[in-house]
């Protein structure tokens, strides 16, 4: 994987909660501050996904959609009408 070299300006507290927990994580403080935005990286992304999807939910059903979805609710009252 390449790398590339950056610098970045954090407040003075921050850089210091990231060094300590980098020490006592046994990393660099550059692989720390890596993992952190891979993880706010991935949750942005779940997060974006799960917008997507209900707006999706939300939007109303086309006539064709309903009309399978009808279909599809007679069929499996048909198939489980005798289990209960």
């Amino acid at each position: 994987m390449t790398t590339v070299k950056t610098a970045i300006s954090l407040p003075a507290s921050l850089f210091e909660q990231a060094e300590t927990l980098a020490g006592e994580m046994q990393i660099s403080q550059s692989f720390l501050i890596e993992i952190a935005l891979e993880e706010f990286i991935r949750r942005r992304e779940n997060q974006q996904l799960l917008e997507k999807i209900n707006a999706a939910c939300e939007a109303p059903l086309s006539e064709e959609e309903q009309v399978l979805l009808s279909k599809m609710s007679r069929s499996h009252r048909r198939i489980v009408e005798g289990e209960w």
